[in-house]
């Protein structure tokens, strides 16, 4: 691995030991404060970014391996949460024979087929397979259910797997995942924390309560300033298109979470699953990047590639 990388990863784990020791201390200090939550969520944190950091460090295969999986999981886990009729078992399957094929398509740096493969040939496949069985009911509601499914968890978050193999030198795509997922992230905890601090406007109070128009500005605008401090050691992109990728990320983040929210609202549950513990499912960690990904991956590219 290049030194830059290197120090990018001795510096995301080092965050992790300073949280760790700090929950530790304020454990120690509050003995009478509940503090599993917070304790569950920082050691959830250590899974999260040691499976990022193999994903990125790894050989081509392997890495496209791990990100493939992060895609079953997540589509595993949003299969377990919708209705799904019993007759569409085969379906199913070749939803899941997507995930493989589409990261194929990223292995092999095919950029047009990774485009459209899910968006038109699966689109279109899954249906007509669905018709062929001969079952009518709820049809149309199966399969936009599907589709959402697989446009999310499969071919949204492959974006992130695509960063790994743009042209350049060998440590280019995994900063650009580093810069990806840490403004993605660090964009929810710092909407978190202002609005926790100073919310009182709420923006959508039927979707999510607890989203404030102050946690949303104060979250861009700190989003923004990593991105402008990040943005010319991490990726090719200037100040001003940094701090511009940080306004998209800032402002697609908060969409991707309050539009899953919306789904997991419409299911019945808070948490897409128990699978993290203290963060509740796989999705509930991938909403924000679902639309980030994507969105940060075709600017990078116009701009750049």
């Amino acid at each position: 691995m290049s030194p830059i990388l290197v120090r990018a990863l001795i510096i995301m784990f080092a965050l992790l030991i300073v949280a760790s020791i700090t929950i530790r201390v304020m454990s120690l200090r509050s003995p009478e404060r509940d503090w599993t939550e917070l304790r569950q969520r920082i050691n959830t944190w250590w899974w999260i970014v040691i499976v990022f950091a193999l994903a990125i460090s790894t050989p081509r295969a392997i890495s496209l391996t791990i990100f493939a999986i992060i895609s079953f999981l997540a589509l595993k886990e949003y299969l377990t949460l919708i209705p799904t009729r019993r007759t569409d078992h085969m379906p199913l399957l070749w939803a899941y024979i997507a995930i493989p094929i589409q990261y194929y398509w990223i292995g092999i740096e095919w950029y047009s087929m990774f485009l459209v493969f899910i968006p038109v040939y699966v689109f279109l496949f899954l249906p007509m397979r669905m018709v062929l069985i001969g079952n009518n009911k709820d049809f149309l509601h199966s399969a936009s259910m599907l589709h959402w499914g697989v446009m999310t968890t499969v071919f949204a978050i492959s974006h992130v797997a695509y960063l790994t193999v743009l042209p350049g030198k060998p440590e280019t795509g995994p900063l650009l995942v580093i810069f990806l997922v840490v403004l993605t992230e660090c964009n929810d905890i710092a909407q978190y924390l202002w609005g926790k601090s100073f919310g009182r406007i709420k923006v959508i109070p039927k979707v999510s309560p607890n989203k404030t128009l102050e946690g949303l500005v104060g979250g861009v605008v700190t989003t923004m300033f990593l991105a402008w401090l990040l943005g010319g050691i991490l990726t090719p992109l200037n100040g001003w298109e940094s701090v511009l990728v940080g306004l998209l990320i800032g402002v697609t983040g908060f969409i991707g979470d309050v539009v899953m929210s919306a789904v997991k609202r419409d299911i019945g549950v808070k948490d897409s699953g128990k699978l993290l513990p203290g963060h509740g499912g796989i999705l509930d960690r991938l909403d924000s990047l679902i639309y980030t990904a994507p969105l940060f991956f075709h600017v990078l590219y116009y701009l750049h590639y």
